[in-house]
């Protein structure tokens, strides 16, 4: 089950469509889908967190507390929609590709995916590329 949470930001338009591509992005990593819960909020309330949890002071678009256990992918995943807005526009891309690429993010660290070193970067942009691509 994937859901989606949106705390002090405005809601959007993610549905069925959504939560089918991010199914297949498990299916396809040969993996199974738990529990998945997506809370958007702002950059103030994601930087708690990562202070709080995570001993970070600094802003981040996405933060993904890990419950998997074997194969199956269960997680909640806190999500910075202001950042995300901020990311496309330094990034000249469009806010939908951008949230996007963060909500595939999240999901390839549960399969497994890295991305510390060039090589790990590397191929998470290539994962998430090509699952943006089945969009």
């Amino acid at each position: 089950m994937i859901q989606f949470f949106f705390e002090e930001v405005e809601t959007l338009a993610l549905g069925d469509k959504t939560t089918d591509w991010l199914k297949n992005i498990i299916i396809t990593e040969q993996k199974k889908v738990g529990k998945i819960t997506y809370v958007f909020c702002t950059d103030e309330a994601l930087l708690k967190v990562n202070k709080d949890f995570l001993q970070h002071d600094y802003y981040t678009d996405v933060i993904t507390f890990d419950y998997v256990k074997g194969k199956t992918i269960s997680a909640d995943i806190f999500v910075s929609l202001p950042r995300i807005s901020e990311n496309a526009e330094t990034l000249n891309k469009i806010f939908n590709i951008e949230l996007h690429r963060v909500l595939a993010h999240g999901i390839l660290h549960l399969c497994g995916y890295k991305d510390k070193t060039e090589e790990e970067i590397q191929e998470m942009r290539q994962k998430e590329d090509f699952y943006l691509s089945l969009i």
